[in-house]
């Protein structure tokens, strides 16, 4: 059998770093996070430019955005670091329980805050206010970055260099795409589906449509 051929990249921004992580998105800047360098970047998504530098030596996994501060997977075990933005102040940090070292993916949504999780892996829907699982399901695979659009959330998988969609109302599979290079953190600008190449030290935008194949 023919291999399926990866879902095409239709930008590509160098990263500013070695060790690939998160990837969000504030409304304006992709946001980025870099374990090697204990950093956060604004990234210009139309340049690739970095505009602000953020210290953060415990950054661990993905990055998300919420009402100003950017929540970054990190800490042993996992938790969720907080950081004002526009200050790029350390403003708290949010433990996930059980405490562990499963967290990988996140990013927030209308109804709270996605998270995708390891071994084993499972989807979940928490309140950002209380951090209490609102939804589960089982998924496949090995979740690495996360984000969600329009009723989906898609999450990276780093080892089978792919993305899977699952709805995230019934837990159903949407569909499983590949993608060029070695895929970590994920986020949804509105137009583009942006994820972290770690082989290849860039990001790259795919379309959303390009993701999820059509229901039939």
């Amino acid at each position: 059998m023919a291999s399926r051929a990866s879902a095409p990249v239709l930008r590509s921004l160098p990263a500013p770093g070695t060790y690939l992580c998160g990837l969000t998105w504030d409304g304006e800047r992709l946001w980025h996070s870099d374990q090697q360098a204990g950093r956060l970047f604004a990234i210009d998504p139309t340049t690739g430019a970095v505009l602000t530098t953020v210290d953060c030596p415990r950054a661990r996994a993905d990055l998300a955005f919420h009402d100003g501060l950017l929540c970054q997977v990190g800490g042993k075990p996992k938790r969720l670091l907080l950081v004002d933005a526009r200050t790029g102040r350390a403003v708290g940090e949010k433990e996930v329980a059980p405490p562990s070292g499963r967290l990988c993916g996140v990013e927030m949504s209308p109804e709270g805050m996605w998270m995708g999780l390891r071994s084993p892996a499972v989807l979940q829907l928490r309140d950002f206010a209380t951090m209490a699982v609102l939804r589960e399901f089982p998924v496949l695979g090995h979740p690495s970055g996360l984000t969600y659009v329009d009723g989906v959330v898609l999450y990276t998988e780093f080892e089978n260099c792919q993305v899977r969609a699952y709805d995230a109302v019934t837990g159903a599979p949407r569909g499983v795409v590949p993608l060029a290079g070695r895929p970590v953190g994920m986020t949804w600008d509105g137009s583009h589906v942006w994820y972290c190449d770690f082989a290849a030290r860039r990001f790259n935008a795919v379309s959303l449509a390009d993701l999820l194949p059509r229901r039939v």
